[in-house]
């Protein structure tokens, strides 16, 4: 995985608007099928990412754990640990950078 091109796309879905942060507004998107991929950070607390990994598992949406809350803050400009994108052709290639 290239980390590098990951968090320049999250960077880059964040300017143009495809992607909600944080964890209720993540959730509610979920719940609404518009969360099309999740990151969730590597160090957010146990209860956290179960509770947004169960979350995604039922709504059938793919989740990542591959970066650090200072990875993904930086990226995106905010102090975040939950992140939804919302369009399906990000998602889509964040999937294809992930697995590789």
């Amino acid at each position: 995985m290239n980390r590098e091109k990951v968090l320049n796309l999250l960077g880059l879905a964040m300017r143009a608007g495809k992607l909600v942060t944080g964890e209720e507004l993540t959730l509610t998107d979920i719940r609404s099928n518009k969360a099309k991929f999740v990151f969730v950070a590597a160090d957010a607390s146990g209860n956290t990412r179960k509770k947004i990994k169960d979350k995604c598992s039922y709504y059938n949406v793919p989740v990542d754990e591959s970066f650090t809350q200072a990875e993904i803050s930086h990226a995106i400009g905010r102090t975040r640990m939950i992140i939804g994108i919302n369009d399906q052709g990000f998602a889509t290639k964040f999937k294809e950078l992930i697995k590789g």
